[in-house]
């Protein structure tokens, strides 16, 4: 049961570079990993989602792919991270709480993912 205090956050799509298959230079990885991650913390703390307590936190990760090609989940929670990361970054709490959960939802016209944050 979602809190008073739960919210949804949604990021862009992440960067193809973000994916684990890429065959990316690592400081240009490095860069756009520091840009996503900025980017997640600034999106968390303008939605005003905001978590209290030291308790788990479920994560619902759905992510709506930008095209109809095939993709594996764990592949989208790897490239994710950085996002995650930015996410625990405004909510200001260790991402070792995260407990997530991941999902595929319809294709949306460049491709969003959108986090749901519950309390336990």
């Amino acid at each position: 049961m979602q809190k008073k205090d739960d919210g949804v956050i949604t990021l862009l799509w992440p960067p193809r570079e973000l994916h684990p298959n890429s065959r990316t230079h690592w400081a240009a990885k490095a860069r756009i990993t520091k840009q996503y991650r900025a980017y997640a913390a600034a999106v968390t703390r303008q939605s005003g989602v905001q978590v209290s307590g030291g308790g788990l936190i479920d994560v619902w990760i759905i992510f709506y792919p930008p095209s109809k090609a095939r993709r594996d989940l764990d592949g989208m929670l790897s490239s994710i991270k950085a996002g995650l990361d930015g996410i625990a970054d405004a909510l200001e709490v260790d991402d070792c709480r995260f407990r997530p959960r991941i999902d595929l939802g319809d294709v949306q016209k460049g491709g969003v993912v959108k986090i749901t944050i519950f309390e336990r």
